[in-house]
């Protein structure tokens, strides 16, 4: 069989090679390729209907990452042992990729549409994610698809202070700042990643640098449209309208819906029922006999709503809930909320709240990661749930969806940059969200409640993170715009941008945005950053009235932790044979105490629920590791007694000779009769033997010493 294959090669700024192939791999697929970057391959794959189910009035897109365990020669853990639902990881990539991709198609077109994008090769090196995008607009490229592109992706990272594009895996673990930025040639779609408290100019510097390489591959990508022929796209139609009744509609009740909005109506509902009753009110005028296609009647009045709500903010500079551009809603902070978890704390912004709960676990909590290019142990999990009654909706409770994944991971990003060093951290921790109401970001209460329960918990972060939602509504034609802090729900979905920032006082530590217009400048971006880190410091201001620092002590049902860091040698001492050492102490003690071996020594946690109990644990590994030292007193105990002497154990797995002569001044014939095994006795010891290591005891020296007669 013979292949028609075409290969393009890209050349990033930096040198770095990519190469696409299509027409050798799922040839019938509407459009198939192969992206290649060192020994990485991702196989993308775009299928659309020909046609759109009646009544459709959206795109339904679904985009969906997989990685192989194969392509980086591993077999999937658990009882199946093969890949089955995507891991929160591929599920991230994939809205990754869907947020990129879904604005760039026609609003107009909607048929069923699926992105697959599969990694069949792994490099160690090569960050698949950063390509996924890519591969994605690739595939549609060579597709006659309708797609408004191209678009790419490509990640961005400042590391030595020095800005990377696509960094290698080894080069991220040391960077400031690291992004993925997808755009088109000429503007930035989407953006989404996490900083060391770094600032606005970077982060504007870094999309600059992104947005260049992305370029490169966005001219590649029009290249190999042309070459493949695809350059004439499907003929559909989607949408069926009445011009007629649309004018009639925008004429008759566009001032009505802008008298509505003006009114500034604080609360949600209320301002759900003032549009419905303009829409009632032409539908009970409407005589029973009449044609009117009610569908593309409520189609119309949803546009006309939006377009009202915008011209509000664009004309009266004010906004739907009556708010300045930059004003903050309302915000109530409360912490310890609930008494038995680790912390807690509620946290109320206008109409969204979050209740949200810390644990601190042990290590033996840690989270099993299982994935194709990764593997190892999470000490910090963030989740969060959005149930149905939070919006006012009957909505069955079926685990977390893809939305709440993204936004539990973009909370987890923000927190994260501020928790504890592994080494000062002993706890597994897990922060979990519960969204009680939700009116616009949700996501933004999650790391303001999480960084509050935290600090309930006594968790020794290094800073408090807040987090804002910002928007922006922009007129092309007049070249008017807003930009909106702190967006309600409503705004969101009438806007332009949904710009999400998290930080401390110094800096950003996390970011994700959205953008839904063309030609979004440098200047409203740095403009919308700087509004952001003003509402950013306001909420922490209202953040730090309810608790001012992280707590001195943790609650007292809180496990007490403590890792003692011990030599690699001594780790099988802690342990002894079958693990039996580490099991009496927990026996004896009543802790959990784990070993861990790192590069640098071994680690050994001991957990307790109370004092005692942690005294005693520690107290009995440190007399393992302990270096015996000449001259020392110990409080040993008889083991074992011989003609010659006794054994005694004066330190956890450590037993010297006590000889006859050393047990008192006095000359002793037997050794019966004055140590009794099990006894306790103070001793001294007197001697290391350099060649055996065998330890020799003295109790007489502890003893005074008789006078000459």
């Amino acid at each position: 069989m013979s292949f028609n294959v075409i290969t393009k090669k890209i050349i990033m700024p930096d040198g770095k090679e990519v190469t696409i192939e299509t027409g050798k791999l799922a040839k019938q697929a509407d459009g198939s390729v192969v992206v290649r970057s060192g020994n990485m391959m991702l196989l993308a794959t775009v299928v659309s209907s020909q046609t759109a189910k009646e009544g459709t009035d959206f795109l339904p897109l679904s985009v969906d990452y997989q990685e192989k365990f194969a392509s980086a020669g591993k077999i999937p853990g658990g009882f199946l042992r093969r890949e089955s639902r995507l891991s929160d990881y591929e599920i991230l990539v994939s809205r990754l990729v869907d947020r990129a991709l879904r604005p760039t198609f026609p609003s107009d077109y909607h048929a069923d549409t699926q992105v697959m994008i599969t990694m069949i090769s792994a490099d160690a090196e090569i960050t698949p994610d950063a390509f996924a995008g890519l591969a994605a607009a690739a595939a549609l490229a060579v597709s006659d698809i309708p797609f408004n592109g191209p678009i790419s992706e490509v990640r961005i990272a400042k590391i030595n202070g020095e800005f990377v594009v696509n960094p290698l895996t080894s080069q991220i673990a040391n960077a400031e700042l690291e992004l993925l930025v997808a755009a088109n040639v000429n503007d930035i779609l989407m953006v989404e990643g996490e900083g060391n408290e770094i600032s606005e100019t970077d982060m504007l510097a870094a999309l600059k640098i992104a947005h260049d390489a992305i370029r490169v591959q966005c001219a590649a990508l029009i290249e190999l449209t042309a070459e493949t022929g695809k350059t004439a796209k499907r003929e559909y139609n989607h949408e069926t309208h009445d011009e007629e009744l649309r004018k009639f509609l925008w004429d008759t009740y566009f001032t009505k819906f802008y008298d509505a909005v003006k009114l500034a109506n604080p609360s949600k509902s209320g301002r759900k029922d003032s549009f419905k009753a303009i829409e009632e009110e032409y539908f009970t005028s409407l005589p029973e006999d009449n044609t009117v296609n009610k569908t593309l009647a409520k189609w119309y009045f949803h546009d006309i709503e939006k377009e009202a709500a915008r011209q509000l903010v664009l004309i009266e500079r004010y906004r739907l809930d009556g708010r300045q551009l930059d004003e903050i809603r309302q915000i109530t902070c409360e912490v310890d909320y609930l008494p038995s978890p680790h912390g807690s704390a509620v946290f109320t912004r206008g109409e969204t709240q979050s209740l949200t709960t810390v644990t601190l676990g042990t290590k033996l909590d840690e989270q099993i990661v299982d994935q194709a290019m990764t593997s190892g142990y999470n000490r910090f999990m963030l989740h969060y749930n959005f149930p149905g009654f939070s919006t006012g909706e009957v909505k069955p409770n079926r685990g977390p969806g893809r939305r709440e994944i993204g936004h539990g991971n973009l909370a987890m990003r923000a927190i994260k940059k501020v928790l504890p060093a592994d080494a000062d951290n002993p706890y597994t921790i897990r922060v979990v969200s519960d969204i009680l109401e939700s009116n616009g970001s949700s996501s933004m209460a999650t790391v303001c409640a999480g960084t509050l329960a935290l600090m309930d918990a006594g968790v020794k972060i290094k800073a408090p993170v807040s987090g804002i939602a910002m928007g922006l509504i922009s007129d092309p034609k007049t070249g008017k715009y807003a930009v909106l802090s702190d967006i309600l729900g409503d705004e969101d979905h009438l806007g332009d941008m949904d710009f999400k920032v998290t930080g401390t006082e110094n800096g950003i530590t996390a970011c994700q945005m959205d953008i839904k217009v063309d030609g979004l400048s440098y200047e409203v971006l740095a403009e919308a950053l700087d509004q952001a880190k003003r509402g950013r410091l306001h909420i922490l201001g209202k953040m730090k009235e309810a608790i001012q620092a992280t707590r001195p002590e943790m609650k007292p049902h809180t496990p007490r932790a403590m890792v003692i860091k011990i030599l690699k040698d001594q780790i099988g001492a802690v342990i002894g044979p079958g693990g039996k050492i580490v099991q009496d102490i927990q026996k004896q003690s009543g802790a959990t105490v784990t070993i861990e071996e790192k590069p640098d020594g071994g680690y050994v946690s001991i957990f307790s629920s109370n004092k005692e109990s942690m005294d005693k644990a520690v107290a009995m590994v440190k007399g393992i590791v302990m270096i015996p030292e000449e001259g020392e007193v110990y409080d040993g105990i008889v083991k074992s007694i011989m003609p010659f002497g006794a054994f005694v154990e004066f330190l956890p797995g450590k037993d010297g000779l006590l000889h006859i002569s050393e047990i008192k001044w006095e000359r002793l014939e037997t050794v019966e009769g004055v140590l009794q095994i099990g006894e306790q006795v103070k001793v001294k010891l007197i001697e290391v033997d350099k060649k055996t290591g065998k330890f020799r005891l003295s109790r007489k020296a502890l003893l005074p010493k008789p006078e000459k007669n």
